[in-house]
């Protein structure tokens, strides 16, 4: 850290990755540039974490750590035409480099980090670019993803932030704004269908695409009597995950913590890829905060 900032202070974490903490009259958090990843944030008033970490996550080099705010860069889910090469990129498992720890004009803490292309992302993706990931951290939390394209070629790639919501128990809760919107379902070999006019409530696995909106959605959680909203900018899909039992007894990190977790991701995924020309670049922005429920 090239400075002392007041509220921000290295760790050792888990696995030996190298941590920030934040402890401000804001908010506490904490993160790690491996994956320029936040593993936790929880805003002043907040007894609960707003991000819901697994108590099962690995924390290794080459491991992608399960919760928080993953960062999916440059293809969404599986590559499209490799299996052997990493499940939603190779963002989330690369050392992120450290650029600047200040606090901003309203006194909330920013962090930036930056990655751009080498000899390792060129195994994976054939591309140059330059990529950032701004942090800002206070009463609320906001992430935005910025990536240029530092080439001389036109490219493509697909983003999200794959955030992880802490619940007081899934199959309890509301997700409200996507009313009405297309949706690409996983769970039914991606056949492409229209929300109804309620809010979307979870009862076993979810995995949808939802397509063509910029809409604010808002997770009614009445166990935690809280309700958290996602406000985004220069996204166009928004994903809604979550396992359920079944799945999630096969995934050794998730478990039975399956109910106590919901996604609902900023993302440019499928025919929301983005498309760069050289030196151009795009910004994916989260602004996640909560309210008390009425």
């Amino acid at each position: 850290m090239a400075r002392e900032v007041a509220g921000v202070d290295w760790e050792d974490g888990p696995g030996g990755l190298p941590f920030l903490a934040v402890k401000t009259d804001r908010c506490r958090a904490r993160l790690t540039p491996y994956g320029a990843h936040v593993c936790e944030w929880t805003p002043a008033g907040q007894t609960a974490p707003v991000l819901f970490l697994s108590p099962r996550a690995t924390f290794a080099a080459g491991k992608a750590i399960r919760g928080g705010v993953p960062i999916c860069f440059p293809w969404f889910g599986n590559h499209p035409t490799d299996a052997t090469k990493p499940a939603h990129g190779f963002a989330r498992t690369r050392m992120w480099d450290v650029g600047e720890i200040a606090h901003d004009a309203g006194g909330d803490v920013r962090i930036v980090l930056h990655l751009a292309s080498d000899a390792e992302t060129r195994r994976h993706w054939d591309a140059e670019f330059a990529a950032s990931v701004t942090m800002t951290l206070g009463a609320a939390l906001a992430i935005t993803f910025d990536v240029e394209n530092t080439g001389a070629a036109d490219l493509t790639y697909e983003d999200a932030l794959h955030t992880y919501f802490a619940m007081s128990d899934v199959e309890t809760i509301a997700i409200h704004g996507l009313e009405r919107t297309q949706f690409l379902n996983k769970v039914d070999g991606m056949k492409t269908m229209t929300a109804g006019n309620e809010p979307i409530t979870i009862a076993g696995e979810i995995d949808r695409i939802y397509l063509d909106t910029s809409a604010m959605c808002t997770v009614d959680d009445p166990g935690l009597r809280r309700k958290i909203r996602i406000a985004k900018d220069g996204s166009l899909a928004t994903v809604v995950w979550n396992p359920g039992a079944a799945k999630a007894a096969l995934v050794a990190d998730i478990g039975d913590a399956w109910r106590h977790f919901v996604c609902v991701e900023t993302a440019n995924c499928g025919p929301h890829a983005v498309r760069l020309a050289p030196g151009a670049h795009h910004a994916t922005t989260a602004r996640i905060d909560v309210v008390a429920a009425v």
